[in-house]
């Protein structure tokens, strides 16, 4: 409890907080964790290999098929913002200047209230023609099992906003930014795995900003953490809003 305490005193000092968030947050809602021991990933490596911009290039039919299936695009509806989304939410409202940047493509931060959110992997919600660049929402794509682009003259698979395996990080500088304007960076419920996502608390450090961690497991970058806390992340979240 006293990690607790010492967490809930900086929180309520710092005037601008990132959080950077992982499949951790969202697990709560039902959403399933990517990157854990027992995750989606670890289940089977073939979900990779489909869910890759290769992959989309060679067979974008199939890909729409089993990308629907391995993300479950028809639940999306179904998710809503837990407990961890509520309290960032609510740090925000109450006069906080609160930057999300989150792996997670399930759009519920912003669902929550969060106004800036940089979306580091893209998200499930929509859709972008690559061939004239018309934009998709999520009803369409459920609309059809292969959505193409209804442009006159176009028809081209459209492809799902996300970071695809094999596609590139375009989100990595306004995170960096993000994260040296403020004066406490918190992580919840990632591993801390997936590059360049990791190298983020490292820009922390440098800056030399106060950073802290929540995660139910151990993360290989612990050792950069001023405050470390492994436990469950709503059961963290409550007694941080018992506290602040």
């Amino acid at each position: 409890m006293e990690k607790i305490n010492q967490l809930a005193k900086l929180i309520s000092d710092a005037k601008s907080i990132v959080f950077l968030t992982g499949a951790g947050v969202s697990t709560a809602s039902g959403i399933p964790d990517f990157r854990s021991s027992d995750g989606i990933w670890t289940a089977d490596r073939s979900r990779e290999y489909y869910t890759s911009v290769n992959y989309y290039t060679k067979d974008p039919e199939d890909f729409w098929l089993k990308y629907k299936e391995i993300f479950q695009i028809n639940m999306l509806k179904n998710f809503q913002p837990n407990q961890v989304h509520n309290f960032i939410a609510e740090l925000e409202a109450s006069g906080k200047d609160i930057s999300i940047v989150t792996q997670n493509v399930d759009s519920l931060h912003k669902l929550a209230g969060n106004k800036h959110v940089i979306e580091y992997h893209g998200n499930l919600n929509t859709a972008t023609c690559p061939s004239c660049g018309e934009h998709y929402d999520l009803p369409y794509l459920m609309e059809h099992d292969v959505p193409h682009c209804r442009t006159e003259g176009c028809a081209t698979v459209v492809k799902p906003d996300i970071v695809l395996f094999g596609d590139p990080i375009t989100k990595h500088y306004e995170a960096e930014q993000a994260i040296a304007s403020s004066d406490l960076v918190l992580v919840l419920g990632t591993s801390l795995l997936v590059t360049p996502f990791s190298l983020l608390p490292n820009s922390a450090k440098q800056y030399g900003i106060p950073m802290a961690i929540i995660n139910r497991e151990p993360t290989p970058m612990d050792d950069l953490f001023d405050h470390i806390i492994h436990t469950d992340l709503v059961t963290a979240v409550n007694q941080l809003k018992q506290l602040i």
